[in-house]
Parts: C-alpha cells; sequence; structure tokens
C-alpha cells in the first residue's frame, strides 16, 4: 500500500511563511527603521509645533496628535508597505516562485498579515511610549485596553487587505509608493489625524471621511486615550464604538474579498 503526501494546512504554510516575512524585513535595517520612525517623528513635529489646550478640558494638542497618530502608524504600515511589498514580489519573481511550491494565496495573505501585525505591534507601542513619555499622554485603564485590542485588530486587518488589493495596480514596485501615498495622505486630512477637531471641516468632506476606516479608526484611539469630556470634539459630539465596529468591520470583510479577487502570481495572471 502506498501513502499519499499529505501537505501541510493553509494555516502552517500561512504561520510558516509569516515567519519568513518577519525574518526578511527585521534583516532590512533600514526598512526597519524608516518604519517605525517616520511616524513618531511626525508625531513629535505636531506635537511640538501645536501645543493649545482644548478649552477648559486639560487635554493639549499634542495629547490628541498622539492618540491620533496610532491610526497613521498602523495605515502606514499595513496599507503602503504591504501594497508596495506585494508588488516588490510580483516584479522581482517572488511570486512566481512561491507559486510553483504549495503555498496557497490566502497562506501568503495570512504570512503577510502575520508581518503586519508584528510591525503594527512594534509601531503602536513605539507612538503610544512616546506620546505618554513626552506628551504625557493619559494611562488607560484596562476597559480601554480592551476596546484598544479589538479597534487594533479590526483596522490592522482592514488596512492589509486593501492594501494588497491596490498592488493590484501598481505596474512597477518603483512607483508604488507614489501611488499608495496619494490615498493614505488625503485621508490623514480629512479624517481628524492631522486636523482637530475634524469639525473644522466642511460638513460634505466629513461625510465622505466617514466611508473610509481612517476617520473611525483614529476617532477610537482618541477613546482610548482621551477623557470622556473630549468627545464633544467628534463630528457626531459622541464616541460612536458601535458604528466603528461596524465600519471597521465592513472594511474588512471589502478588503478581503478585493484582496482574494484582484490577486494574482505574476503580471501575466492579470
Amino acid at each position: 500500500m502506498t501513502t499519499a503526501a499529505i501537505l501541510p494546512s493553509t494555516a502552517m504554510t500561512g504561520l510558516s511563511r509569516g515567519r519568513v516575512e518577519v525574518l526578511q524585513f527585521l534583516r532590512d535595517r533600514t526598512a526597519v527603521i524608516f518604519t517605525l520612525a517616520f511616524p513618531a517623528m511626525l508625531l513629535l513635529l505636531f506635537g511640538t509645533i501645536f501645543g493649545d489646550s482644548y478649552d477648559e478640558t486639560g487635554v493639549s494638542a499634542s495629547q490628541v496628535y498622539s492618540a491620533s497618530m496610532i491610526a497613521y502608524g498602523i495605515l502606514s504600515t499595513a496599507f503602503v508597505t504591504m501594497g508596495s511589498g506585494v508588488a516588490m514580489d510580483r516584479e522581482d519573481g517572488t511570486l512566481k516562485r512561491l507559486h510553483g511550491t504549495p503555498i496557497t494565496s490566502s497562506a501568503y495573505i495570512m504570512g503577510k498579515l502575520i508581518l503586519v501585525l508584528v510591525l503594527g505591534v512594534a509601531e503602536a507601542a513605539f507612538l503610544i511610549l512616546v506620546g505618554i513619555v513626552v506628551f504625557d499622554m493619559p494611562v488607560p485603564d484596562a476597559a480601554h485596553w480592551v476596546t484598544f485590542a479589538w479597534l487594533f485588530l479590526l483596522s490592522t486587518f482592514a488596512c492589509t487587505a486593501c492594501g494588497i488589493a491596490v498592488s493590484a495596480i501598481v505596474k512597477h514596485a518603483r512607483t508604488a509608493g507614489a501611488i499608495l501615498n496619494v490615498p493614505l495622505v488625503a485621508l490623514q486630512f480629512i479624517s481628524g489625524v492631522f486636523i482637530h477637531p475634524i469639525t473644522q471641516l466642511p460638513s460634505w468632506l466629513i461625510t465622505v471621511a466617514s466611508i473610509f476606516p481612517v476617520k473611525w479608526m483614529s476617532q477610537g484611539f482618541r477613546y482610548v486615550f482621551l477623557p470622556d469630556s473630549m468627545k464633544q470634539y467628534e463630528a457626531a459630539g459622541q464616541w460612536e464604538l458601535g458604528r466603528t465596529a461596524l465600519v471597521l468591520g465592513a472594511w474588512c470583510v471589502i478588503g478581503l474579498v478585493l484582496c482574494l479577487a484582484t490577486f494574482r502570481w505574476t503580471e501575466k495572471d492579470r
């Protein structure tokens, strides 16, 4: 009797691929430094330049930026890093070589998600440390950390899936940064990350921002790290955690569908 070879499961292959992705990224010290340092540098700049406080709340603008910039860190790490990373894998033939192995598209995407989770945790921890040490951002209680956990996971998954999906329109890896940074920068300005209170923006622009996940990400992180008195500066005058979860959950589904529908191993598969 002969025994058929048992192929590894998608989960095991994805975990193995995730380990490889993390090790490869850590070997590139320049990428590690700039990925972690750039959002923190922006936080230090914004926090230092804008030092005003919000009326009688006792909250400074630098503390608001400290909370909001966590959303920027996740978006930058998940959307841009993954979008350009997949484009590079496709262009240098990595995806073509992987296609000849037992790895599936789902396992490959899982490996990328593991990389983003590792980088995202490091990025968020670094930004929180800067916010607390430099700008005296309040430390949340246990209940708020629970909110931070599901907010972080939903945000990371949604941005990663969307980044991989958008990589399908990138023709050359060298242009990936320019293409992916256009929506990233635009969304930061209209979503209350760089401009707060968001009510300073025209109502129609706030409506547009509400369609995308970044507004809800930054609003959610402000809930986690800022006192309840700061909710009056949000568009609806409330934290809207329920709506935040629904919008981010919807984008997780949308991103996954787009990701699986547009993923191609090689340019010829387009």
